[in-house]
């Protein structure tokens, strides 16, 4: 009986060391301990009875939805001998583009080299041998469209010969069929061209930079650091012109689209109407408070607009989509103080709204053209997170999909039979099921047990979900993570980790991968973590969101503050040791933090942060501020290089040499106004590395970087 107690203790003790064991940030950045799965999703197939996948060996397999076993193997990897693929497949699935050896343009866009399988014959081609970019199938299969060298291309399958589609392409000058560096940042486009229904004709972008003044970022490592120049428009400064095109591809013709004489607009998207010769065009004015569709006929290139939206503050780009009957189109709008969906004819006349209520849809998946119904993510049930329904294009009989707590969202197969259902929790990783069309669970893909018992192993403290108010009574959501053995009669220091941008939103009931471990290993040293998504961030309606309009920043970090204060009047908050912490937008609200809060704030991180926004990009400062030009006051007030002399706490900087995005420049000019001010600083630079700052060493550097820092200064 005693050697019985004896091993049970020894096993107890052994089991409690497995518990025990400690966070490392090795574990999070390089070893991949918490590294959760997922599941690449899956390729329809036309007839909604397949999808396809590739397998670790990067052979195409085709597998059926009903079972998830194996019908066959489209494409082997021994047959092609090509490394690290992507594919997608012509519209009639006889054709497989198949695009490797990838070279980074922009943060999103890339070029590569192509090439073409046949299902049929097995035969690979490469029909082009240089780098291209945003190579697409025609409709039919028999031509496929590309960029290079900044012209437009089509190359013909049954003729083995490659069209010029434009020949003025230039560097830093003239883009055909793809975008500049701000279209693509700030409105989501990359690809500047896009086929007809019928396959006869391609519309496409022309970009005219050459106003456009460009900024320069050397890239180093060379005995002489190569220059990086390209064309970005900053706040108040000139931006490309944009041109519509149609090419017809049977008689070699251009037409250009009529989109008004003024020159100073954006055109957010264009979109082909199911007439194979009626282009739909977004235009917007440069303060983006006005938006107007034209329909243009590609014959002659006469456009007519069919709706007008203005509002007091801006309109985000809507999507649309125009419908199988060939006579309507579904588009979202905030127009009601919430963003819903609206169903309208071809003449702008509107049939229905098809969702109301005080909440927003978020993603719209589809419709069913069989069924007409659609299928959307809404936030009405609670705005931290996401669930997703079904209603009918009339508005009725709307139903919810997803019932598992968390946030949800869908892939949908080509006949709506079947979707992929993608839920996860703030303190459970991401969970995957093919569903039924009545969101009936056939099968689980992946559930992510192994990440989750290994979590068991290690005290993680759980987070919570909760709300403050701010000054006016409004609800804010939070989470906060608490050491875990709490004790609520000792002092804790409190690092808030913020964002807070337009629309956006960071305290959310999802699964936040490596940076939740990260706060559990700060948990366990003693911290408490707040996170709390204030005025201007989104899904609480226009009014919450849009409140921030022409003084971006202001009420966005009052809130920060006034919640940091409620925190010190809880009796296990050490009110003396208040951190924030935050990246690009968030890098820029905790400046202000240390700033404006100076007596709030001990410490502080900025990592890629605006430090001024006359030195940001006009499509996205000007959305919210206008020009500094109509609106410098507000620019200069609420940018933290103009407040660098009330900082007294700790405050580190840190950016990567290679932004694109977020330049340098804000962290020089930040240091430099600190430097002549007096004001001590601690800061960190990442040598040609962009607004990510990635890379497994980079990543843990940094890391390491943060929590020493924490450590020492909070």
């Amino acid at each position: 009986m005693k050697k019985i107690l004896i091993l049970c203790a020894l096993c107890a003790s052994a089991f409690n060391n497995i518990i025990a064991q400690e966070i490392t940030l090795e574990d999070i950045w390089t070893k991949g301990t918490f590294n959760a799965k997922g599941v690449a999703g899956f390729n329809s197939m036309n007839d909604g009875r397949f999808y396809t996948a590739q397998d670790k060996f990067e052979n195409i397999i085709r597998y059926a939805f009903a079972d998830g076993n194996i019908v066959d193997t489209i494409l082997r990897k021994a047959d092609v001998n090509l490394n690290g693929f992507s594919y997608s497949f012509s519209s009639n699935e006889q054709k497989i583009l198949l695009q490797t050896n990838f070279k980074q343009i922009y943060r999103h866009s890339f070029a590569a080299n192509i090439y073409v399988y046949d299902v049929n014959t097995k035969n690979l081609t490469q029909p082009i041998t240089e780098l291209v970019m945003l190579a697409d199938f025609s409709p039919d299969g028999s031509k496929l469209a590309y960029v290079k060298n900044n012209n437009l291309f089509v190359f013909d399958f049954a003729s083995k010969k490659e069209i010029q589609v434009t020949t003025d392409g230039q560097t830093n000058s003239i883009i055909n069929g793809a975008t500049d560096w701000v279209y693509e940042e700030e409105f989501a486009l990359s690809k500047g061209f896009y086929w007809n229904s019928n396959s006869t004709q391609l519309a496409y972008y022309r970009f005219d930079e050459s106003a456009v003044r460009e900024f320069n970022m050397p890239m180093y490592g060379k005995l002489y650091p190569e220059d990086n120049r390209f064309k970005y428009p900053k706040a108040g400064e000139s931006n490309s012109i944009v041109e519509i095109y149609t090419f017809n591809l049977s008689s070699g013709t251009k037409v250009k689209l009529d989109i008004g004489k003024e020159t100073d607009i954006y055109i957010p998207r264009i979109h082909w109407t199911k007439d194979a010769n009626l282009l739909c065009i977004q235009r917007m004015n440069r303060l983006q408070n006005k938006l107007e569709l034209l329909l243009g006929n590609t014959t002659n290139g006469v456009t007519q607009c069919i709706y007008t939206e203005e509002n007091k503050c801006y309109i985000d780009v809507p999507e649309i989509n125009f419908l199988a009957d060939g006579k309507s189109f579904i588009m979202n709008s905030e127009k009601s103080g919430w963003n819903h969906l609206y169903h309208y004819n071809l003449n702008g006349k509107l049939i229905n709204q098809i969702t109301r209520g005080n909440w927003d849809v978020d993603q719209f998946y589809g419709i069913n053209p069989k069924t007409k119904t659609i299928y959307i993510s809404t936030s009405e049930l609670n705005t931290s997170e996401r669930y997703v329904f079904i209603v009918g294009i009339d508005g009725k009989n709307k139903k919810q999909l997803t019932n598992r707590k968390g946030w949800n969202s869908a892939t949908f197969n080509a006949d709506y039979s079947y979707f992929m259902l993608s839920n996860s929790s703030i303190n459970k990783p991401s969970y995957y099921a093919l569903c039924n069309a009545s969101g009936k669970e056939v099968r689980v893909l992946e559930d992510n047990k192994l990440l989750i018992n290994k979590m068991q192993q290690y005290p993680l403290a759980d987070a919570e979900m909760v709300n403050y108010t701010n000054a006016y009574g409004e609800n804010l959501n939070a989470f906060i993570i608490k050491p875990k053995q709490f004790d609520a009669t000792k002092k804790h220091p409190v690092l808030m980790y913020v964002y807070g941008g337009p629309g956006h939103q960071l305290a959310v009931n999802r699964w936040m991968g490596s940076n939740y471990f990260w706060y559990q290993l700060l948990a366990a040293k003693g911290y408490i973590i707040v996170c709390v998504d204030g005025r201007g961030t989104g899904f609480k309606g226009e009014a919450f969101k849009k409140v921030t309009y022409l003084q971006l920043g202001k009420y966005e970090i009052e809130d920060q503050i006034f919640v940091a204060k409620q925190l010190g009047k809880m009796p296990y908050v050490d009110t003396a040791r208040i951190g924030i912490w935050g990246w690009s937008f968030g890098g820029y609200m905790s400046s202000l933090g240390i700033s404006k809060g100076a007596d709030l704030f001990k410490t502080a991180i900025a990592v890629a942060p605006v430090t001024n926004w006359r030195y940001y990009d006009n499509i996205y400062t000007e959305r919210f501020m206008r020009t500094p030009q109509e609106n410098g006051t507000n620019y200069d007030d609420n940018s933290p290089i103009n407040h660098v002399e009330k900082i007294k706490g700790n405050y580190l900087i840190i950016h990567g040499t290679a932004d694109d995005n977020v330049h340098f420049q804000n962290a020089v000019e930040m240091v430099n106004a600190m430097i002549n001010k007096g004001v001590k600083f601690d800061s960190e630079f990442y040598p040609n590395k962009n607004h990510g700052i990635g890379g497994a060493k980079t990543r843990l550097h940094l890391y390491e970087r943060m929590t020493r820092f924490i450590l020492e200064k909070l």
